[in-house]
């Protein structure tokens, strides 16, 4: 078997012409079942035995000196994948994957991607928000890979998405299923996630492009 069909393994390869054509169309897709379920439950795995080892940290908004710790506005708990696991190799190989496909149809210069575990406690949400500003945008695609299993209809944690030129309209809302996968254009898709009743739990990923920033490279995060 091939480098490049063993990563085929891990997702449904026929859902990448659909997922860059939303990208351009609208400027996000979303997909069920994108990921392989037995990846999901690794990385799932993974997830749980960071947070019982008190090695998950509470995520802050805001960059540099301005970082900020707001459980009103954010409640999730985060830990950056480090290439440790098997799993997380996997898995951002993957990424590497979708990130060559998307610079061959959008030349978008894509040159990395960082990744960390999310885990929302019961209650926790993320106010609406981008992931990038305009200008200086030097996080391009956001992703969210879901890893929760057996999500029931009444867990809450969706993600709602919204509108590029109206930002008061939401255009999907997503439920936070194991294999689901969503991404979107960083600067120009606001979001949010909701109230979740259940420890919701997810990779949140940025593709970046190199930005100069007074003559200085935007720091990694």
């Amino acid at each position: 078997m091939s480098h490049t069909q063993t990563h085929h393994a891990y997702w449904d390869e026929q859902q990448l012409t659909p997922l860059i054509d939303a990208l351009v169309a609208r400027g996000w897709y979303a997909g069920e079942r994108f990921l392989d379920a037995g990846l999901c439950q690794e990385l799932h795995a993974e997830l749980t035995r960071l947070e019982a080892r008190q090695q998950l940290q509470e995520a802050a908004i805001g960059r540099g000196d301005e970082r900020t710790l707001r459980r009103d506005i954010r409640g999730d708990a985060i830990h950056w994948l480090d290439r440790e696991s098997l799993a997380q190799r996997r898995y951002l190989a993957l990424m590497a994957e979708l990130q060559q496909q998307i610079n061959i149809a959008l030349y978008l210069g894509l040159f990395e991607f960082e990744a960390h575990f999310a885990q929302y406690p019961p209650g926790a949400f993320y106010r609406k928000h981008y992931d990038s500003f305009r200008g200086r945008a030097n996080r391009i695609v956001s992703t969210v890979l879901y890893l929760n299993p057996d999500w029931p209809e009444d867990g809450g944690g969706e993600m709602a998405l919204y509108d590029e030129h109206d930002s008061e309209l939401e255009v999907a809302r997503v439920m936070p299923r194991a294999g689901t996968f969503v991404c979107f254009l960083a600067d120009r898709i606001p979001h949010e996630v909701l109230p979740t009743r259940l420890p919701r739990t997810s990779i949140a990923g940025w593709f970046r492009r190199n930005a100069s920033l007074g003559g200085l490279v935007d720091p990694a995060r």
